[in-house]
């Protein structure tokens, strides 16, 4: 029980941080999609929440043109902009860590000068707890382009649950499809 409260406390300030987010660009007119690890949870907990892993933080895909004005609008929902170690980040006011954040990553831009496809551009998203949210196949991209340990294992993930459909795979630029294939290979 102390653990699976441990959980739902930390899933709900994570939610919690994120809608702050998701309502202050909303109310702005401002596109987002949140990415990594929750928007993962978040399509995974849909299909089979026992599947679902917990992330440590929020990432989030934006414009790059809208990085001053988001650093303006978000300090009445308790947000501050910082930019430390390379990475721009909104971190919580009350409790600000880099562990209680949004990154922010933009759209049509390499992560890393060396990764081999940017972050996809802003497609059609679903609403999940309120929060738009990069579409699976936008999410394999980016998993098989940075292709950490976590990525793979989020690609496994998303696998498992039957979200990584044919369709998606033929979507895929044939390095990220070599990709796919060895994760799965690995399994």
């Amino acid at each position: 029980m102390l653990i699976n409260a441990h959980y739902e406390k930390h899933v709900g300030e994570l939610i919690e941080l994120a809608s702050r987010f998701a309502a202050a660009l909303s109310n702005a007119g401002i596109e987002y999609r949140i990415i990594g690890g929750l928007a993962v949870y978040l399509h995974i907990n849909e299909v089979d929440p026992i599947a679902a892993r917990l992330t440590r933080d929020i990432d989030a895909a934006v414009s790059r043109a809208d990085i001053e004005k988001i650093a303006q609008i978000v300090r009445p929902f308790g947000l501050e902009f910082r930019h430390a170690a390379g990475v721009d980040m909104l971190v919580d006011a009350e409790r600000p860590t880099a562990r209680r954040a949004v990154h922010l990553v933009c759209v049509r831009e390499k992560v890393r000068p060396e990764y081999t496809e940017p972050v996809p551009g802003f497609s059609g998203a679903p609403t999940i707890h309120g929060l738009l949210v990069a579409p699976v196949a936008d999410l394999v991209r980016m998993k098989l382009t940075s292709f950490r340990l976590k990525d793979k294992v989020h690609i496994q993930d998303l696998d498992g649950v039957g979200l990584i459909t044919p369709e998606i795979e033929a979507g895929l630029s044939e390095p990220l499809r070599q990709r796919l294939a060895e994760v799965r290979a690995s399994d």
